[in-house]
């Protein structure tokens, strides 16, 4: 008995340090695997009417297994570096530092969906990323601050000038082409080489890497970072894109991808390769917003674009029913932001949705509950979450206020004030996009 005592003893201390383990350690796969799916800059009452017409059967589909919610922009601008930071991690900007395409850095580490889910499910959890646009998502700019000298901060301040004077050229001769009728392509052409014809002066002038994508980096940086001085020197400070950290722990980060097809096709053949390992897919679809832009909301173009998104997403079900995955994976297909109506910009667009196949989605809510949706659904302790999230699960009944964006912009200067309210659509759209009769 006195020699089995210390075995006894040395088993009841491992079996008490096992039981006072953080939960991640101890976490299983979860259930359910989670496709996110983004229909960039998709407003939320021209997808209705789209499903109406039954041009979106994949997404008519998702709604009958489970629901269509709306969605409102509460804090943030409603742009896509605001949306899909919001999105992506559940908080303010407060928060995340990423108020709009104009005003972000590195989102903090371990605060993205990626983060949290490889952090409780471990190395053989997977994280995909397939985004088509460029910039603005995507895009892995790292941080930086460097040291300038006098003319090296002259330099960068006048071609952060002429950056901004380039790009505000650019935008008055796509109106004017819109506009007239008339084809862009000679007045961009001239803002193009004014562009090159700067990039290699700035290259000279910052004896900037020889290495190509290094050289872009550095331009980038340079372009939107900030020169600040302290203790009589001048830095060039850059923050970092909103997803540098966060792209880190994926398995798969790609993006620039441009066309849906690219997109869809690239989606499909990681659904293959990770088949036997549970995942969580991001997968970033941007012709609807690159249609918006070019075209206007209310254009046969941004029409397609919708239809377009929908039919690649019919698509990646396809082959997750093929995999035999489509049972136990819940997909989610939202937007960052909406459109004015019938226009070729989202100044002020804050209605957009949550079409999903997850029966226990049950009540509309704000941008920021999309992330805790997911990170509850795959198992994830949010009372646990620090900082604490600003959402909340939109399967559960709603301990804040649930606020409803004003159908107007607020005044100039005037703080931003949702009141909550009863969720309603916003006031009826003035022109409706329908096809020809056949």
């Amino acid at each position: 008995m006195r020699r089995a005592l210390p075995t006894l003893l040395c088993l009841l201390f491992l079996a008490s340090f096992a039981c006072n383990l953080p939960a991640q350690e101890l976490s299983r796969p979860p259930g359910k695997n989670v496709i996110l799916i983004g229909w960039d800059g998709a407003q939320r009452a021209h997808v209705r009417e789209c499903m109406e017409r039954g041009e979106l059967p994949a997404l008519k589909a998702l709604v009958e297994e489970g629901a269509f919610v709306d969605i409102d922009v509460i804090t943030g601008a409603t742009d896509t570096k605001a949306g899909w930071t919001q999105i992506l991690t559940g908080y303010h900007p407060e928060v995340t530092g990423v108020y709009s395409n104009g005003r972000y850095r590195d989102v903090p580490a371990g605060l993205s969906i990626f983060e949290r889910l490889k952090k409780q499910f471990g190395p053989d959890f997977v994280c995909v990323a397939v985004i088509g646009k460029r910039g603005n998502v995507g895009e892995v700019l790292p941080p930086t601050k460097r040291e300038l000298s006098e003319e090296e901060a002259a330099l960068i301040l006048k071609l952060q000038q002429e950056a901004r004077q380039r790009e505000k050229a650019r935008k008055a001769a796509k109106a004017q082409a819109a506009s007239s009728g008339v084809q862009e392509e000679q007045p961009a052409a001239q803002i193009d080489r004014q562009a090159r014809q700067q990039q290699r002066a700035l290259r000279r002038a910052l004896q900037l890497p020889a290495d190509k994508a290094e050289r872009e980096t550095a331009r980038r940086q340079a372009i939107r970072g900030q020169i600040v001085e302290e203790a009589g020197k001048k830095y060039l400070v850059f923050g970092g894109s909103p997803y540098y950290t966060m792209h880190k722990v994926c398995d798969v980060w790609e993006y620039g991808l441009v066309e849906d097809a690219k997109v869809g096709s690239r989606t499909i053949e990681l659904l293959e390769k990770y088949k036997d390992r549970p995942f969580f897919f991001f997968v970033h679809f941007a012709s609807v917003d690159a249609n918006g832009h070019r075209y206007g909301e209310n254009s046969k173009e941004y029409n397609d674009a919708l239809i377009s998104n929908d039919l690649w997403t019919g698509k990646i079900i396809a082959k997750l029913k093929e995999l035999g995955l489509y049972d136990r994976t819940l997909i989610y297909v939202t937007a960052d932001h909406g459109f004015n109506e019938g226009e070729r910009g989202h100044s002020y667009a804050p209605f957009i949705f949550l079409a999903t196949n997850d029966p226990a989605v049950k009540r509309a809510g704000m941008r920021q509950d999309i992330a805790p949706t997911i990170l509850d659904r795959m198992g994830v302790n949010l009372s646990k979450i620090e900082p604490p999230l600003d959402g909340e699960p939109l399967t559960k009944p709603a301990t804040k206020p649930v606020l409803k964006a004003p159908e107007k912009p607020p005044a100039p200067k005037a703080a931003f004030k949702a009141k909550a309210s009863p969720q309603k659509d916003p006031a009826p759209r003035k022109k409706r996009f329908a096809p020809a009769p056949a």
